[in-house]
């Protein structure tokens, strides 16, 4: 199962990104397939955090507008939402040791070990840091052939 960071997320979503075509292409691949596919809750949040932001985006997009998007990735009947259970804990634990995983990379180490836990094969991200997570394969979905 691929699982999508929400730099992919911010990309589809956001018309002004230089990367909106390919990763809103992408991304529809994914939500209108068979094959089941994932968003981490802790991407959710952080895509609705970003795309709304100020300093980030001028201008940010209205909540609403942010809000339709999520509900409308929530429809895809393939979407499976990764969240933290029993044992999720000893994932990101693990991860953080191995990978020596501190400060602001912590988020990431905890987007890493719900893919862990849940058993993602490969994890769509346009984020490098996520390299250094060991047991965890990324591909970024915005290179290479479509």
């Amino acid at each position: 199962m691929i699982a999508v960071d929400t730099n992919v997320l911010v990309y589809a979503h956001r018309e002004d990104s230089p990367f909106f075509d390919r990763a809103s292409r992408r991304l529809a691949e994914l939500a209108e397939g068979r094959e089941a596919w994932a968003i981490p809750w802790a991407c959710v949040h952080e895509f609705l955090a970003i795309v709304t932001h100020p300093r980030i985006y001028l201008p940010p997009t209205p909540h609403e507008r942010a809000a339709e998007q999520v509900a409308a990735w929530l429809e895809s009947p393939t979407l499976v939402l990764l969240a933290e259970g029993d044992g999720y804990f000893a994932h990101l634990s693990s991860i953080l040791k191995d990978g020596r995983i501190t400060g602001p990379r912590v988020h990431d180490a905890r987007i890493a070990a719900l893919c862990t836990y849940h058993g993602i094969a490969e994890l769509w991200t346009a984020d490098r840091d996520f390299t250094r997570m060991p047991g965890l394969a990324t591909r970024n979905p915005l290179v290479g052939p479509a």
